[in-house]
């Protein structure tokens, strides 16, 4: 008597007599029509051996558990007394996978797309899931229109290879967005409110006109985070819809809306069950929500922020912090309290790292204000990424937290995106005086991928040629000390604004510590050989009498307090600096010299910031006059507008800068973006610069030395193009004096590696 169960009707009971029948004994399994997978692993994947009773059901399971493999194509089970035949055909492996059709994305975006490689196991239903993963990423580019064709070409020893045949067609643009229930705002501001925009034949650098589910998404978050910046505490998205135009080319984006009215703080307190237990800090500067003012959600985001800050600074870890909203729609006020309640005590388990392939982990995890073991901080933790993000070496820094194996522990991981640290930079830069001028360097901000910083520059100009070589150990003797050391040889030719050429070469050693989270103090000791050369027969007779050579040996130290939220781009936050050197250790020069320089970043709106910033310094001589090298020269970057050594003390008979033993800078810049898209890199700004320089050793008639203020103001635009950043400057000075050197154009140039 023989039994077959076959794959078609798959699974199909059986309805012979013998399939009634009582389980059966099976002695004896044999297999045949396997090329590639081994009868013993097909028995495996049965679930029966030889000397197993079984059933009807078990053996429709049996059936069911080879198709599950997705290793065959068909596949018949026998029954012949107490031997089991099984007979199958193999779906084929896939020898190649390729695309045809596709211009607009490359093949490897697509791969990356897609399950089936090379050597995978074909079968119908894989190829339709990646198919549909295929057209889900060409929807996202905008391309509704997209076919694909895949195709089987059979080769020998059960092989094929796959081939996507793609019709891409045109991308599919937003015609029209369109706002119904809006009557506060009308719809050309929520149009700029929104990240889709309306189509037009000059948005060719953007994406945004490009209709994408996901933005739609999107929108509908910007909306209600505008409204409720407004003060429309009831604002809701009731619908976003995206309709085919009749011509099925472009679409119609429709938002409906649901206003509600708005709302005016009438109270704002805090209260909660720590607050009468415990005495809590005074939050009058953390809490930006003002009681006669419209209501506010992203300042009550912003004030929760900063409680929960300053209440983790003070001890309190344990917080959670609510806002309650009681509305009085009858004249349009909100009470508005902030219950602050003792939150679960929660510790830190452990700290998961991942997506570090370069850095070492040790690098990552001595910058936690944090440890394992230590109570659930988030303000310490909030920290700890910002000092991740401020070493430069990750495009991107992601921090979640996950339960950890009781209720009371936490997991944090940290998934970092590394991005390149090596730095080669170009300048550029043009003068009337000078000309052109390059400086090339290159850096290794994390070498071998523990942190140190190793650089070489070289600048090389007709009037300027210097060579240094740095490096530094962030963390000497695995101590959060900074050690290092400098090399340098620069030969400058000041003969255009002073008549003179400079040598110089020498080196330094520097260490440096913290204080406290955001104050640092660094020491550092140099010695260097100065010489001055190449005198101008013409040149003023002070620059002639420094003629010949000298050395310095100086000791000096610095306090720098850095608060910015990003320090290679901050939008908010405090800089400054203040830096001593004396020199007279050895070496010919002595003096007391002091500068001091601060930053202040101001966020006005979303990418709006205002930075005024400030610097000064004096140098006093201990014994005999401050040598030229050692005086300061005001102009270029630090005071747009005007020449290097632009401004300042100033031989009028040979129009040689002196330098100055005084003087002092000042910048207000408005940095803005430029209306384009953001993953462009644009950025605009407006600037006024201001300084003097003044008090130089040499005095006489010829001489000129006052402490009039220059001003100057200009607009620059910013580039992070995928060379590097580039920075163009347009200044022009409408307070000067007649013997200052003006320059109106500046640009510079760098790129990454």
């Amino acid at each position: 008597m023989t039994t077959a169960v076959s794959s078609l009707p798959a699974y199909a009971q059986l309805n012979t007599p013998s399939a009634q029948a009582d389980a059966i004994r099976i002695n004896r399994i044999a297999i045949d029509g396997n090329q590639r997978i081994e009868s013993s692993t097909i028995k495996t994947y049965l679930g029966i051996s030889e000397g197993s009773v079984i059933s009807q059901s078990e053996l429709n399971q049996a059936l069911k558990n080879l198709y599950e493999t997705g290793f065959f194509a068909d596949a018949i089970i026998g029954l012949n007394g107490d031997a089991l035949n099984i007979r199958v055909i193999e779906n084929p492996s896939i020898n190649q996978v390729a695309f045809e059709g596709n211009d607009a994305m490359d093949d490897e975006d697509l791969e990356k797309e897609i399950n089936l490689r090379s050597r995978s196991i074909y079968t119908r239903t894989k190829v339709q899931n990646d198919v549909k993963r295929l057209l889900d990423v060409y929807r996202r580019s905008g391309r509704y229109s997209a076919k694909i064709d895949p195709k089987i070409i059979t080769l020998e020893q059960n092989r094929v290879n796959l081939v996507y045949e793609i019709e891409e067609g045109e991308k599919t643009y937003i015609d029209r967005i369109n706002f119904i229930g809006n009557s506060a705002f009308d719809s050309a501001t929520l149009r700029k409110v929104v990240s889709s925009e309306e189509t037009a034949f000059y948005k060719l650098l953007t994406s945004s006109d490009v209709y994408d589910p996901d933005r739609l998404e999107y929108d509908k978050e910007l909306l209600r985070r505008f409204y409720l910046s407004e003060g429309y505490a009831d604002f809701k998205v009731k619908s976003g819809i995206a309709e085919l135009t009749p011509d099925r080319d472009a679409f119609y984006l429709t938002y409906t809306i649901e206003e509600g009215q708005p709302y005016t703080l009438s109270n704002v307190s805090v209260e909660g069950e720590l607050a009468k237990k415990q005495k809590l800090p005074d939050f009058k500067e953390d809490i930006t929500t003002i009681e006669g003012e419209r209501y506010n959600a992203t300042a009550v985001e912003n004030t929760i922020e900063n409680m929960v800050e300053k209440l983790g600074d003070k001890g309190f870890a344990f917080v959670d912090i609510e806002p309650k909203l009681e509305r009085n729609e009858d004249d349009g006020t909100i009470e508005l309290a902030y219950h602050i309640e003792e939150g679960p005590r929660v510790y830190v388990d452990r700290i998961d790292i991942t997506g570090n392939v370069r850095t070492i982990d040790e690098v990552i995890r001595r910058e936690f204000r944090i440890a394992e073991g230590d109570p659930y901080n988030s303000s310490k933790l909030k920290r700890s990424e910002q000092r991740l993000n401020n070493l430069g070496f990750f495009e991107k820094v992601t921090f979640e937290t996950t339960s950890g194996d009781s209720e009371d522990k936490t997991i944090v991981n940290v998934d970092v995106e590394e991005k390149s640290t090596g730095e080669v930079s170009f300048g550029a830069g043009f003068s009337t005086t000078d000309g052109a001028l390059t400086d090339f360097g290159i850096r290794e901000r994390n070498l071998l991928g523990r942190g140190q910083d190793l650089r070489f520059r070289a600048m090389l100009a007709a009037e300027r040629q210097q060579f240094d070589i740095g490096f530094t150990e962030p963390y000497f003797l695995n101590r959060e000390v900074a050690a290092g050391f400098d090399l340098f040889k620069t030969t400058q030719d000041f003969r255009s604004e002073s008549s003179f050429d400079r040598d110089s070469i020498g080196g330094a050693l520097r260490l440096g510590y913290k204080l406290s989270e955001r104050l640092r103090h660094n020491i550092k000791y140099s010695f260097e050989e100065n010489e001055i050369t190449n005198v101008r027969d013409d040149a003023s007779r002070f620059v002639r009498d420094q003629e010949g050579k000298s050395s310095t040996s100086l000791i000096g130290h610095a306090f720098t307090y850095d608060d910015r939220d990003n320090r290679f781009q901050p939008t908010s936050g405090w800089y400054w600096r203040l830096n001593q050197e004396v020199a007279g250790l050895g070496g010919d020069a002595q003096f007391l010299r002091h500068e001091a320089q601060t930053e202040y970043y101001i966020p006005l709106a979303e990418k709006w910031t205002l930075l005024t910033a400030a610097s000064g310094g004096h140098i006093y001589a201990l014994d005999d006059d401050i040598e030229i090298q050692h005086r300061f020269f005001v102009g270029g970057r630090e005071l747009r507008g005007f020449d290097n050594s632009g401004i300042g003390p100033r031989d009028i008979t040979t129009e040689d800068a002196l330098g100055g033993n005084t003087y002092y800078t000042a910048t207000a810049e408005l940095q803005f973006p430029l209306g384009l898209p953001e993953e462009l890199g644009f950025t605009g700004a407006l600037f006024v610069d201001a300084g003097s320089l003044w008090d130089v050793d040499d005095t006489g008639p010829e001489v000129v030395d006052d402490t009039s203020v220059r001003v100057a103001g200009g607009v620059g635009i910013g580039w992070a193009s995928p060379f590097g950043p580039i920075r163009i400057d347009f200044a022009s000075p409408f307070v000067k004096e007649d013997y200052d050197i003006t320059e109106n154009f500046r640009f510079s140039f760098g790129t990454r590696f």
